[in-house]
């Protein structure tokens, strides 16, 4: 659209130009007619041939040299204009939408010299076309200032070419500090981008280094979560198939003595009797081992922690001592408010716990280690001591004596713990 306007802006001053230079030729041969005859001269026709065909040639010059520079002109602006167009392309390419901005004010400085050359152009027409004026009354009113005239307006005309090529020559050295700056900016701003990218790399990275270590730690957690509950699922496979043997041998012995009470029904009443009698006396014998066994580990747990604390005060093994049993006392009670006794569990039953605890308390192992015979109340036992983890008491015990208590047994009888 600006070639085009250009192009207008130079074709008519070019037409009007032509029109003048011929109308000048055609009044230079016409002579007037005056009062007197001149007498014929050939040389003064002569001279004025020569002088004619100078002022046209002069007039031919003027005009190629004028179409020479708005041809110039014009294709030094196509030229111009493809080398703005491309890079305008490839900056479009290479801005993102922050950009638009600048390039709106960028475009809007350059509709602002396009409009001050435009104006600068038609004052330049303007001016030329006052000259042309001035030239056509001067040779109107005296022939011989003509080529006077002439050389002068080519003189204005060059001086002005010169100003307006110099005025380019400064646009674009203006535009080019302007696409200096600007692709100073861009790469400024890629630096900023590969910085900010690089950083939100190294967060990426090291966030994705903490989720791979909870990750692990999270699996190596339900590892051993899963170890427990498979060891409890196979203790507990254990106690049920021996529950099955138990029952089924139970059922033998009941049909073999099903049998025999029908054959001596009187003989094996006295039997039974007798046979719970020895029951009572062999489970009266088994409470009496347990609790001796009991009374011997908490000797020995005694004479352990008065070992460990040979070498410190009174008070120190006085302050462990009723650490110990403060820690005994909490994990007793915290096994009671988890343990769900199962109906029909008589008073004579007694299973035995087996616990193993780690350095902070948590569960490591619970097995049965003396079972009661009634599969549903040992069973009830061993999930009253998982349910009651983790025993953070035992961080409460000084550090010599916390290994002691690390493993110890639960006797579970219905309504006590010890």
């Amino acid at each position: 659209m600006a070639r085009h306007d250009r192009r207008v802006g130079y074709v008519l001053p070019t037409v009007l130009a032509i029109g003048l230079h011929v109308l000048m030729v055609i009044l230079s041969t016409i002579s007037l007619p005056t009062g007197e005859p001149e007498p014929t001269s050939s040389s003064i026709v002569q001279a004025t041939l020569v002088s004619t065909e100078t002022t046209t040639d002069q007039a031919q010059r003027a005009q190629e040299a004028r179409e020479r520079a708005a041809a110039r002109r014009a294709e030094e602006a196509e030229r111009q204009a493809a080398e703005q167009a491309e890079a305008e392309r490839r900056a479009e390419e290479q801005r993102a939408q922050a950009e638009a901005e600048r390039e709106a004010e960028r475009e809007a400085a350059q509709r602002e010299r396009e409009a001050a050359r435009q104006q600068a152009e038609a004052e330049a027409q303007r001016r030329a076309e006052e000259a042309e004026q001035q030239a056509q009354r001067r040779q109107q009113e005296e022939a011989e200032r003509q080529a006077e005239a002439e050389r002068q307006r080519q003189a204005e005309e060059a001086e002005r070419q010169r100003q307006a090529e110099e005025a380019e020559r400064q646009r674009q050295a203006e535009a080019e500090r302007q696409r200096q700056a600007e692709e100073a900016e861009r790469q400024r701003q890629a630096e900023a981008e590969r910085q900010r990218q690089a950083e939100a790399e190294r967060q990426r990275q090291a966030e994705a280094e903490r989720q791979r270590q909870a990750e692990e730690a999270e699996r190596q957690r339900q590892a051993e979560e899963a170890e427990r509950q498979r060891q409890a699922e196979a203790e507990r496979q254990r106690q049920a198939e021996a529950e099955r043997q138990r029952q089924a041998e139970a059922e033998r012995q009941r049909q073999a003595e099903e049998a025999e009470r029908q054959r001596q029904a009187e003989a094996e009443r006295q039997r039974q009797a007798e046979e719970a009698e020895r029951q009572r006396q062999a489970e009266a014998e088994r409470q009496r081992q347990a609790e001796a066994a009991q009374r011997a580990a908490e000797a020995a747990a005694n004479q352990s922690l008065e070992q460990a604390i040979a070498g410190e005060s009174v008070a120190n093994a006085a302050q462990g001592q009723e650490a110990a049993n403060g820690f005994i006392n909490l994990v007793r009670q915290a096994v009671e408010q988890s343990w769900s006794i199962p109906p029909g569990s008589t008073d004579g039953v007694l299973a035995v716990i087996s616990v193993r605890l780690g350095p902070s308390g948590e569960l490591l192992d619970a097995t049965i280690s003396q079972s009661s015979g009634n599969s549903a109340f040992d069973q009830s036992a061993l999930q009253a001591v998982q349910r009651a983890e983790p025993f953070s008491e035992l961080r409460r015990l000084p550090v010599t004596t916390q290994r002691e208590f690390r493993q110890f047994n639960l006797r579970f009888q219905p309504g006590d713990v010890r």
